[in-house]
């Protein structure tokens, strides 16, 4: 800092007064101004290179603890406080807060399954539990309503459906497509909330009939069905919130990019061993094959 504050003045004073007033030799600064930048500083640029790219590639969400694994990833030694400082400078942040809008209450439900779940989060293998919800979106022709299920093995979303309408049909497309793609050989918990959705008796024949046991949270009590919550929450703090909507087909198309091309293929997971859902299932799936 005293040197470029001298190179800053050296036209308007003498460098040898400038330099005893700054408590400096000059020939200290001589060979500063020949190489301004240290090694480190160097390699601070460098990796302030890689990082800007990292960030980039996450949608601008990541924060310096999963670009620090990114870094390690590339074979990158550094630590998490180096790469927080750069992330500083450089005005780089994830991105954080999203208040939920308070919901509605509706009537007494017609078919209210027992909490087998209750709250046990962790899956030892895939297809053991399936969560679902629903989530709005707002566009400028109206909402759009956004249906998922999430497998608890890896936290990847399985299925999902969105339409203009909030109805059983929606639910029902995002479970088909979790069926389809998963094709399970042995019943599976789908775990949901109180929703007139989740309680109709379309919904209670289409499980009995595909195998499929319910489970449901507790009257008004999110919590019991925080992992959907949970991925919502991602979906729009890392998304929908960046973003304003012209039309229903417009937000379908950046919805379906989060969900097939960031959040299952890259996005990084504490609960799934910092690696995406699909890695996580992939390795899974490598070690059982190895045995």
């Amino acid at each position: 800092m005293k040197y470029a504050f001298i190179k800053r003045h050296e036209g308007e004073y003498s460098i040898r007064r400038l330099c005893k007033a700054m408590a400096v030799h000059p020939s200290g600064y001589y060979a500063w101004k020949v190489e301004p930048m240290s090694l480190r500083a160097k390699d601070d640029q460098r990796l302030l290179g890689l990082l800007k790219h990292a960030w980039l590639e996450s949608g601008g969400v990541y924060g310096y603890r999963k670009l620090t694994m990114d870094m390690r990833d590339l074979g990158e030694r550094c630590g998490k406080h180096r790469v927080a400082r750069l992330l500083k400078i450089e005005g780089l942040r994830s991105q954080t807060g999203y208040k939920r809008r308070a919901g509605m209450r509706g009537g007494k439900p017609a078919i209210v399954a027992p909490n087998h779940l209750q709250r046990r989060f962790a899956a030892a293998e895939p297809n053991q539990a399936w969560v679902t919800d629903i989530t709005y979106i707002r566009t400028h022709e109206g909402w759009l309503y956004l249906a998922v299920v999430v497998d608890l093995f890896s936290r990847q979303v399985v299925g999902w459906s969105m339409g203009s309408r909030i109805n059983t049909g929606l639910v029902l497309d995002a479970l088909l497509m979790a069926l389809w793609r998963r094709r399970p050989k042995l019943p599976v918990m789908v775990h949901s909330d109180q929703g007139s959705q989740f309680t109709g008796h379309d919904w209670q024949d289409f499980l009995r009939d595909h195998n499929l046991v319910s489970s449901m949270s507790r009257r008004g009590n999110c919590h019991d069905n925080a992992v959907a919550e949970s991925f919502f929450q991602l979906l729009k703090r890392e998304r929908i919130r960046r973003q304003i909507y012209s039309t229903r087909d417009e937000a379908r198309a950046d919805v379906f990019n989060y969900i097939e091309m960031f959040y299952n293929p890259k996005r990084r997971h504490g609960t799934a061993g910092d690696i995406s859902p699909v890695e996580f299932e992939r390795r899974h799936s490598q070690r059982l094959n190895s045995v």
